[in-house]
């Protein structure tokens, strides 16, 4: 049985369920509790599992960081919420020195569980500190688990499955699906792997890897591209780090040719590491150059006007794509 819900009501349906399957699954942030969060993610969830289990803290993302790491290690879970990834540099010494290490650095003997939420992304008007996208700071890390969901599907899937990790995984939740991105989501325990990406449109001709909020739009100009006779395979990498090589290289035997889409900006964005690998591993396979798409190589402005100007869109995309598949 599935049911119809939002991006933000499949991650509410996900720590309802962890937290009634396993006693040691808390969540911490500032104002989760009686106010349910500043996107109202967390509604209900104060009512139902009360003070000691969704714990409101001081507005100190270090700290925050700091208490989960060290409740990991009592044998908890904590799901600790960033109410913006903008924020989430001021807990970065503890993610990248702390969390991603401590398991290394005890030979094994040890494990971080925890998930850190960070609402990511622009097109929301936020402006300089509410809308970036620092995925690629903690894809770069060893020890790090990073995941960002496109769809409610996904979103519930991959947080139920970053829960039940052992390692620490940042959990980048895009701040416009909240209410956008909808369908049908499966009653119960269903999981969606870590580190397997989905193809979301079969093709031919070209591969476009993306993830998060530029699926849609990839999607969109894909069935343009379809229209002048091209058919473009659309990856969608859930998991950024591990990203499912595989399912990138079997694309490519298929199409040849990859466009890479990510909000991010360009320089030593993930798309980066995954043009190098593509062409250090499958040069052989490539008929033209990979190339990117993103945002550009500046802070996210509050004119909404200028916003879209940066932001990947249909248009862009599909210009893009047509330069790949003319090579």
């Amino acid at each position: 049985m599935s049911k119809d819900l939002s991006y933000l009501e499949a991650i509410r349906e996900a720590l309802a369920e962890e937290m009634r399957r396993a006693p040691e699954v808390f969540i911490l942030g500032e104002d989760v509790g009686a106010y349910g969060g500043a996107f109202g993610v967390t509604q209900g969830l104060h009512e139902e599992f009360g003070d000691m289990r969704v714990v409101d803290t001081p507005i100190s993302e270090s700290a925050i960081v700091g208490i989960s790491i060290g409740a990991s290690l009592r044998g908890y879970r904590p799901v600790a919420e960033m109410q913006f990834a903008d924020f989430i540099s001021c807990a970065f010494d503890q993610i990248v020195n702390q969390a991603a290490t401590l398991r290394y650095r005890y030979g094994g003997r040890a494990s971080v569980p925890i998930v850190i939420r960070a609402p990511s992304g622009g097109n929301v008007s936020g402006g300089l500190y509410h809308s970036q996208n620092p995925e690629a700071w903690f894809v770069h890390r060893p020890g790090l688990k990073v995941v960002a969901p496109s769809t409610a599907y996904d979103a519930k899937g991959l947080l139920k499955a970053a829960i039940r990790d052992d390692n620490p995984v940042v959990y980048f939740e895009h701040k416009f699906l909240y209410r956008r991105a909808k369908g049908p989501v499966p009653e119960g325990d269903d999981i969606v792997p870590i580190g397997v990406a989905a193809t979301r449109r079969e093709g031919g001709d070209v591969t476009l890897l993306t993830y998060g909020a530029m699926v849609t739009p990839s999607l969109e100009a894909a069935d343009r591209l379809a229209k002048e006779g091209v058919e473009v395979e659309v990856i969608d990498l859930r998991t950024l780090m591990p990203f499912d090589k595989a399912a990138i290289f079997a694309s490519l035997e298929k199409t040849s040719r990859v466009l890479i889409v990510h909000e991010d900006v360009k320089t030593l964005g993930i798309g980066a590491e995954l043009s190098a690998v593509i062409m250090e591993e499958r040069f052989d396979r490539l008929d033209a150059p990979v190339m990117r798409l993103t945002y550009p190589d500046t802070h996210p402005p509050f004119s909404h006007i200028l916003e879209q100007a940066n932001l990947p869109n249909p248009d862009t995309i599909t210009g893009a794509l047509r330069r790949v598949a003319s090579y």
